[in-house]
């Protein structure tokens, strides 16, 4: 079994990372910065030091970049490289500012740019954080940085991660996915992991 490092899992599971990592081929380690989510380890991903370098294989990180501010993102992102095997790869969704920031332009800040089980979103929450989970205590859904496709991917290079995929989805989704190894692969090697864990639109 390989292992999977699921970071700010939220009270979610491997069941709700990609297509890729739900083939029974993989194991899962939950970790999150809040204790009522009953992680396996509770942790932030600038302080992973509960797991030991080069311990797990992969690493599943959404919507949680943009929760730290950004001169906390190249430290986050040293100890994705830190804990994964010399083949591990990471995979990151993150918000698209760039899709978000055309609905600003048009006036339509505060406007539901789609529906969620938890509501209407609009582009501030997508900017600056879900307003409703803040506004009932919970802080930790506060956005602090964001991402563009070109600024992800060179974030991610900038920390030396070697092989980058990247795949933007607009509206109705407002979404960005990366993908990175931490060693250099074959392109093909990329595309065909690209293809097991973006999503197919």
């Amino acid at each position: 079994m390989k292992t999977l490092l699921h970071v700010g899992c939220g009270r979610k599971n491997i069941g709700s990372t990609t297509t890729g990592f739900i083939t029974g081929d993989w194991s899962e380690i939950r970790l999150d910065i809040d204790p009522s989510a009953q992680p396996d380890i509770v942790g932030t991903m600038t302080d992973m030091s509960k797991v030991e370098s080069a311990s797990v294989d992969a690493i599943y990180s959404s919507h949680n970049i943009e929760h730290l501010y950004p001169h906390d993102v190249p430290v986050a992102l040293l100890e994705f490289k830190r804990v994964l095997t010399k083949g591990g790869f990471v995979v990151i969704t993150c918000p698209d500012l760039q899709s978000v920031a055309e609905l600003v332009a048009k006036d339509k800040l505060t406007e539901p740019a789609y529906n969620s089980p938890a509501g209407p979103i609009s582009p501030l929450d997508i900017m600056y954080g879900h307003r409703s989970s803040m506004s009932k205590g919970n802080l930790y859904m506060a956005h602090r940085c964001g991402f563009t496709k070109k600024v992800l991917a060179s974030t991610l290079r900038e920390a030396g991660f070697k092989s980058i995929a990247t795949f933007r989805r607009a509206r109705p989704y407002f979404d960005l996915f990366a993908l990175a190894t931490k060693e250099g692969v074959e392109e093909e090697t990329i595309r065909k992991l690209a293809r097991l864990h973006f999503p197919l639109s």
